[in-house]
């Protein structure tokens, strides 16, 4: 095809030819909303770094995922802020630790929507490492048997479906065993298969209140630089029996999760992360850009590169955008 024969903007221009041959098409059924859970009674403490999200109680949180129904948001992704900590993370799989009791709550008042847990240790450990520590080293092994454990307690509560993130090696195949062994085959597993030492989790920790106290996370989570890499890790968790795998960050890595729906026949979902949310909000409200079209470009490039399912803070936002 050739000028003048042929003419691109042909087909531009007006708002209906547009829409009819618009190849990426976002939609509510896409989103997933994180939520952080906090203990006591009628709390919604703003999380200053991300405008626009809080941390509830396990009352609040149940209104924020009826609210999230009703928009059509078809899951929550949860997220838990223990009222204390220790070394071996005991709050992570209590029988009424605090995901524990959002999940009861949710499952309870919204039944009908999904709800995913985060299955990690940092929010829970004293020392805020995902692992168990000695001589301040993360030790994978030792710290299989506390995710599968605490993976249990979400499923025993009623989750609908875990996702471990703390990027220890067999962390899948130790999860899938345990749900197996206890009648929870059905309860699926998104693995953080791909997830990159990255920049753009700060507001995050604030969030979670899971900074490490010393060091960082680079042991374990991955080199910003490695694509390849990426694409072995997330070999290994489908060879030990995850139902989706997930690239996190998302906007910084769409070429990952582009690699990931070519070369994988499973699902692949993106975590719009914090960062990527606040520096939209951060401009907007310096008036440097339009919030509404900066995240609804950011959201219809992370589908176009290849994501069925985009984890983002943004959630209520667009499915709103959506309805119109």
């Amino acid at each position: 095809m050739q000028f003048p024969e042929y003419r691109a903007r042909r087909l531009r221009k007006n708002e209906n030819f547009r829409r009819l041959i618009r190849e990426t098409k976002l939609s509510v059924d896409d989103l997933v909303y994180p939520l952080f859970a906090v203990t006591g009674k009628s709390v919604k403490k703003p999380i200053t770094s991300m405008p626009g999200q809080f941390q509830l109680s396990v009352d609040y949180i149940a209104k924020e995922a009826q609210k999230a129904h009703e928009l059509g948001i078809p899951a929550v992704l949860l997220f838990g802020i223990p009222a204390k900590k220790d070394e071996m993370a005991t709050g992570a799989f209590a029988k009424d630790g605090i995901v524990q009791q959002a999940v009861k709550r949710i499952k309870n008042e919204v039944p009908d929507i999904l709800v995913i847990t985060d299955v990690c240790l940092c929010e829970y450990t004293s020392h805020g490492h995902c692992g168990m520590l000695e001589k301040d080293s993360v030790q994978n092994d030792e710290t299989l048997e506390v995710l599968a454990e605490t993976a249990l307690s979400h499923a025993r509560a009623g989750a609908d479906m875990v996702a471990p993130s703390a990027m220890m090696d067999g962390q899948v195949a130790a999860i899938r065993e345990a749900l197996d062994e206890n009648a929870f085959e059905d309860v699926p597993i998104m693995a953080y298969s791909a997830k990159y030492a990255s920049s753009f989790y700060g507001p995050f920790r604030e969030a979670a209140e899971s900074a490490p106290q010393f060091g960082d996370r680079k042991a374990y989570q991955m080199d910003p630089a490695n694509a390849d890499e990426a694409i072995r890790e997330m070999s290994l968790d489908v060879s030990e029996g995850a139902d989706i795998i997930m690239v996190k960050p998302a906007l910084a890595y769409l070429d990952i999760i582009c690699r990931a729906k070519q070369e994988f026949d499973l699902p692949v979902a993106a975590y719009n992360v914090s960062g990527e949310y606040s520096m939209i909000k951060a401009a907007a409200q310096l008036g440097w850009l339009d919030e509404e079209k900066a995240m609804i470009e950011s959201l219809t490039a992370i589908k176009r590169a290849g994501a069925d399912i985009i984890i983002t803070y943004f959630a209520p936002q667009v499915a709103k955008l959506l309805k119109k």
